[in-house]
């Protein structure tokens, strides 16, 4: 068992991943898809919709060997959860899904990461919650890599979807309102975004295994099913972006087969209706469900199931999506009140109403300077080998303060003019162990907790 001086120590050591993209890829998909479809079709299922056109995606725009550092993925984890439904609406239930992979990877700056000997204990007990979740990590960070390449000028925002549509669409029984009655859904949105200007949002499905690589061309295969469920515009022009980690368990390279599904949709420009009004409060739409192919000459085809977001809902979806993104970093602080404030009844509000800590008022639950500025958020305190380590999540405090008065529209102003200086990882030395800042202003951090100087017998 690693001192965890050294654990700490190796989260911002660099290391890579093996990303597979190309058009062997594709038809292994094409195959895969065949299959699925052949053994519907025997057993008499309903046939799946799938996204109609898969592409590789360029080296220029994701290296097939990417550098990560495993703290920097376990932050983009634990942002994207923030909004789970897995504890009591924040505290260390939300966080554990990121924190408890500390030790579960590792690797150096001259080889790939892989699972360590803890990563195969815990892969034993929870191998679809494992590689599930490293999954949603590693995706997202290649997707904002991606998309932030594509679009320089640009800030990339990840949203989870199911939160974001439940802000106009019923879409579980537990749900007010008429339900869409189709459980397949992008895993995320990727909102690319420019202060002032229309959105551009891809559909994100992020799945993970610790098969082989015919086991991820399955799973892009049913990934394509899950990003087809949702479109923005036109009929089937909405751009998606498919994931799928595979973590052998048999020390192979862990590799991230990645694919695209090109359009020239999911752009929400008010070519009808109001311009989008950020500060506005969140406003709980009712969209009916179903998605509605194109007309052909005088013939109206029945629609299929699903959302669609068309052009008299493009306003009210980004409002959503930035809401939704606001209600995620306000979750990832620890405040219920501000959470609450971006969200619609629907979307969970009443989840973060309940308990609260003093982060939305004058006196915070936990404040730290880290780089010469102040972050607001909240702190957890648990073992880490043997040693009580401490682990914060939170926020710019200027960026915490546009936030918990709704001033999204000043927030984005920000985030995007500092969107290139912000972000930092590294060991600080005066903190005592890795820091993760992000674009948005977001920073996790660990460290063992002051006055244990010496591990334990």
């Amino acid at each position: 068992m690693k001192p965890t001086e050294e654990v700490l120590q190796e989260l911002t050591q660099p290391s890579n991943i093996s990303v597979h993209s190309d058009d062997a890829l594709v038809g292994k998909v094409k195959a895969a898809v065949a299959a699925d479809d052949k053994k519907r079709m025997e057993n008499e299922d309903e046939p799946l919709r799938r996204k109609p056109d898969l592409a590789s995606i360029p080296q220029t725009e994701l290296p097939r060997q990417f550098e990560v550092t495993l703290w920097d993925v376990l932050h983009t984890l634990a942002r994207a959860t923030a909004l789970s439904w897995r504890g009591a609406g924040r505290g260390l239930a939300e966080h554990w899904g990121a924190l408890k992979y500390t030790q579960a990877l590792a690797g150096s700056s001259d080889s790939f990461l892989g699972l360590t000997d803890e990563g195969h204990r815990i892969a034993d007990h929870y191998k679809s919650l494992q590689s599930g979740e490293l999954g949603i990590g590693f995706a997202l960070t290649l997707a904002e890599h991606m998309l932030r390449n594509r679009f320089p000028d640009h800030s990339v925002t990840i949203v989870p979807a199911d939160t974001a549509l439940r802000a106009g669409w019923a879409l579980t029984t537990r749900d007010k309102g008429e339900k869409v009655r189709y459980r397949y859904r992008p895993h995320y949105f990727a909102e690319v975004w420019r202060p002032g200007e229309p959105s551009r949002v891809f559909p994100l499905a992020c799945k993970g295994n610790h098969g082989n690589s015919a086991t991820s061309a399955d799973q892009l295969a049913s990934a394509s099913v899950h990003a087809e469920a949702v479109h923005i515009g036109a009929w089937n022009e909405t751009p998606a972006l498919l994931f799928s980690t595979e973590l052998p368990t048999d020390g192979g390279t862990m590799t991230v087969h990645a694919l695209q599904a090109p359009g020239s949709g999911g752009r929400l420009a008010p070519t009808e209706g109001r311009e989008p009004n950020l500060n506005a409060p969140p406003f709980q739409a009712n969209v009916m469900p179903d998605i509605h192919p194109p007309t052909k000459g005088l013939v109206t085809p029945e629609p299929v199931r699903g959302c669609h977001v068309q052009a008299k809902e493009y306003a009210w979806f980004q409002e959503s999506l930035a809401h939704t993104a606001a209600a995620g970093l306000m979750a990832f602080t620890g405040s219920g009140h501000a959470t609450a404030r971006h969200l619609t009844d629907r979307q969970g509000r009443k989840r973060f109403t309940g308990l609260e800590h003093g982060a939305s008022m004058s006196i915070q639950d936990a404040v730290h300077t880290l780089f010469g500025n102040d972050y607001v958020g909240t702190d957890h305190v648990f073992r880490l080998n043997g040693p009580r380590v401490e682990a914060f999540s939170g926020v710019d405090e200027e960026v915490f303060g546009l936030l918990a008065r709704g001033d999204i529209e000043e927030y984005r102003a920000l985030v995007h003019a500092s969107r290139h200086v912000r972000p930092r990882l590294t060991f600080h030395k005066d903190w005592g162990g890795p820091v993760s800042v992000h674009a948005d202003g977001s920073v996790f951090a660990l460290r063992l907790l002051p006055g244990q100087d010496e591990e334990p017998l």
